[in-house]
């Protein structure tokens, strides 16, 4: 019998080659691990969830680093499979400029791209979560990656779990039309729809694109709570019967790269304590504070026990 999880997340994990200065200039580059669907695993984690992550990693050194740090933060990791016939996937990650990323990925044909039907159907026998969550970056990375998740989704009522899908629409991997064509069908399966007004405008019609009549559009077609990501102006949720929005936390911006996950991660994390969509919405954005104002896509992420330290005033010691 499956063992009962939290969440269920699926996707690529990757090596980050992190680097502080330009690249082409042989700034010196330090390896980290990074990957959506992974840092929504860690967030959950940290928080007390039982998170569990899908994913096809190499049998390579990289591959084992990325096992490693997921251990390291107590995500159960059943549903992993190590390919030998392919590398881990690569990212380089280079300051630019302050609070300016630039990344380049090294990841056609890697393992985690190998992600397919006999994955995702051996971690429904395994688990049996409350959530699972994908993105669209477990779509675009593949054709067969994008059958396997398509599949789950599809799946995931019937095994009594919510979808959440988060939309993180990567421009370097596929093309507009391709990511709406590929994400709209799954919209009546989707539970929590999150993403940015730009990539939400993928799956709504620009002429119905305005605020509140494009989330009703949205909410028509499937998902029962939308959600949706405006950066530093904070973020919105509507449902068929209310609306929120809650100003982000003021924090000074170290580095912008996985706040969009861990701000999903908050909300996960609420609507899975059972707290109201505005109270879930509240952890999300104090989830994607911590990420901002923390260097890394994860390491910053908070413990329940340290959800106060962003109302602290710059300077302050902890004693």
């Amino acid at each position: 019998m499956p063992e009962p999880v939290d969440a269920l997340c699926i996707g690529e994990a990757l090596v980050a080659l992190r680097s502080s200065g330009l690249l082409a200039l042989g700034a010196p580059l330090t390896p980290a691990v990074a990957g959506a669907e992974s840092n929504v695993a860690i967030a959950l984690s940290r928080l007390g969830h039982q998170a569990a992550w899908c994913g096809v990693v190499g049998a390579d050194q990289a591959g084992a680093l990325v096992l490693r740090t997921l251990r390291a933060e107590g995500v159960d990791l059943r549903c992993v499979r190590r390919e030998p016939r392919s590398a881990t996937g690569l990212m380089v990650r280079e300051q630019r400029l302050p609070g300016l990323v630039r990344v380049d990925y090294h990841r056609r044909g890697s393992a985690g791209s190998r992600l397919d039907l006999a994955d995702v159907r051996r971690a429904l026998r395994t688990v049996k979560p409350r959530v699972i969550h994908v993105t669209g970056i477990s779509l675009a990375i593949s054709a067969q990656a994008r059958a396997a998740v398509t599949e789950i989704v599809r799946d995931a009522h019937e095994v009594g779990a919510m979808v959440s899908l988060d939309v993180n629409h990567r421009r370097r991997l596929w093309t507009d039309a391709e990511a709406s064509a590929a994400l709209a069908p799954l919209l009546p399966q989707v539970d929590i729809l999150v993403g940015s007004v730009d990539e939400l405008a993928l799956l709504a019609p620009s002429s119905v694109w305005d605020g509140s009549d494009a989330a009703g559009h949205l909410l028509a077609r499937g998902p029962a709570e939308v959600v949706v990501k405006h950066g530093a102006q904070g973020a919105s949720v509507f449902t068929l019967g209310e609306s929120h929005h809650l100003p982000a936390h003021r924090v000074t911006l170290v580095d912008p790269v996985g706040a969009g996950d861990a701000f999903t991660a908050g909300y996960l994390s609420g609507r899975l304590d059972g707290l109201p969509v505005r109270g879930a919405l509240a952890r999300a954005n104090l989830l994607g504070g911590f990420a901002a104002a923390s260097d890394g896509d994860w390491e910053g992420l908070p413990t329940r026990e340290e959800f106060g330290l962003l109302a602290l005033a710059d300077g302050e010691a902890l004693r």
